[in-house]
């Protein structure tokens, strides 16, 4: 195992390893934002004024006490009551379903790089679209935009299972069963309004934008200000390794040395961050209800091809980024795998580790619900397994904890915590999720 210093092999007195040219020397681009926009969009975050029946913020499902997910598989957003795992159902407002897919952590993410958003990437930078955003909505989707950060906190607010609620029970959830989204009426309107209403919230958006009308990229812009400066990641032990050459300990410099070589963690996990931003096939089990629209009868998650429809890109997901790794478990689009290392050797043998998958490994609040619905469809698990992308390989106990042990390296403490951290109140005056 290689025990080279950086600083010598730069200086050419040792050779480098082959693999060390690899390594992502470049440093991260971010943006510069207005701190009184970045302290506006914090409020927005923890304020529940951004769900339908005001009761779900942003935090709910992205917390800091939870690594900025909410520590399950799937969560429940709308109908629930509580935080993370002791999250239960409000039995006054039972949700219609879990919350599809994995919540994804938010470190790094205004870092230039990130232009495609969600584990499907039905959100993307795409210059030939005149709001300069590729999504599912198309012409319908609001123009002005500061960046795909900002409009992908779009969709969270209009989704009945996250934060619009379900059928007529709240204003936002009528306009969006009746699919008014833009315009005078619509679910974003709806939610600028009650914004512009606060008179905190006005006054602030009065240093920002002046005395015009609050739209929702107004909104949204402010809290991706907030996401981009509250969660960047780039003080980590490996971070210092390529900026100075400081090592780090032994077990994280074997592991290293294994995933950018003969693990080949790289072939996806590249970059600065460890993600390519493309998706790939991996035979990930798919738990709970799938993602599929209302009038659809099947609990199955095609990733990619959904927003592409090309059955090339069939059981696809984007590659996740792997900064502060250890704490934003469970792993996978569905979090099928609560811990790391079951997701680690799910990489090195995907098929077989999906055809004997054990849904303990699961994190899943309690609900009435059929959640290995396609666990146990031997049609559809025949399909996952055939678009697996990774070949089977083997590695010992000892290099599955080295490349723990690197991945914990990737964790930098104060991004972890959170730079500005959960505000005393919000302008709304209702309760914070703590």
């Amino acid at each position: 195992m290689f025990r080279v210093s950086f600083k010598a092999a730069v200086l050419g007195l040792i050779a480098a390893p082959i693999w060390a040219s690899d390594l992502p020397y470049a440093e991260p681009e971010f943006p510069t934002h207005d701190p009184a926009l970045i302290e506006l969009g914090q409020l927005l975050f923890y304020d529940p004024v951004l769900s339908g029946s005001k009761t779900v913020s942003c935090a709910t499902c992205h917390h800091p006490k939870h690594a900025t997910g909410d520590g399950v598989s799937l969560g429940l957003g709308d109908g629930g009551v509580g935080l993370g795992p002791d999250r239960v159902v409000d039995a006054k407002n039972i949700p219609e379903q879990r919350i599809p897919r994995n919540a994804s952590p938010l470190f790094n993410l205004g870092a230039r790089e990130f232009t495609v958003f969600f584990h499907d990437g039905r959100l993307e930078e795409d210059a030939n679209r005149p709001s300069g955003i590729r999504t599912p909505l198309g012409s319908e989707m609001e123009m002005g935009f500061a960046s795909a950060l900002s409009a992908q906190s779009m969709f969270p607010v209009l989704s009945p299972d996250e934060m619009a609620g379900h059928y007529a029970e709240n204003d936002v959830a009528q306009a969006v069963r009746q699919g008014l989204l833009t315009g005078q009426g619509g679910a974003w309107n709806i939610l600028s309004e009650r914004v512009s209403a606060i008179p905190e919230y006005r006054a602030r958006f009065d240093m920002i934008i002046g005395d015009r009308g609050i739209g929702f990229t107004d909104i949204s812009d402010a809290l991706a200000a907030f996401l981009d400066f509250e969660w960047r990641g780039v003080a980590s032990p490996f971070d210092l390794y390529l900026r100075n050459g400081t090592e780090m300990e032994p077990a994280a410099m074997r592991g290293m040395a294994l995933f950018y070589g003969k693990a080949d963690c790289t072939s996806c996990h590249s970059g600065r961050f460890q993600t390519d931003h493309d998706f790939h096939a991996i035979a990930m089990p798919q738990i709970g209800p799938g993602k599929a629209a209302r009038f659809e009868d099947h609990a199955r998650d095609t990733g990619r091809m959904r927003v592409t429809g090309d059955p090339a890109d069939a059981y696809a997901f984007r590659t996740p980024p792997l900064r502060n790794v250890v704490y934003t478990a469970p792993y996978g689009h569905s979090g099928a795998y609560a811990t790391l290392e079951g997701v680690i050797r799910h990489h090195l043998d995907p098929v077989t580790s999906l055809r004997s998958y054990d849904p303990s490994q699961a994190v899943m609040p309690g609900f009435d619900a059929d959640d290995l619905r396609v666990m146990g469809d031997t049609a559809e698990i025949n399909a996952i397994a055939a678009a697996n992308s990774l070949a089977p390989q083997s590695l010992s106990d000892e290099e599955v904890s080295d490349l723990i042990a690197f991945m914990g390296a990737l964790t930098d403490p104060q991004s972890v915590r959170g730079a500005l951290g959960i505000p005393a109140s919000v302008p709304s005056g209702l309760p914070i999720d703590r």
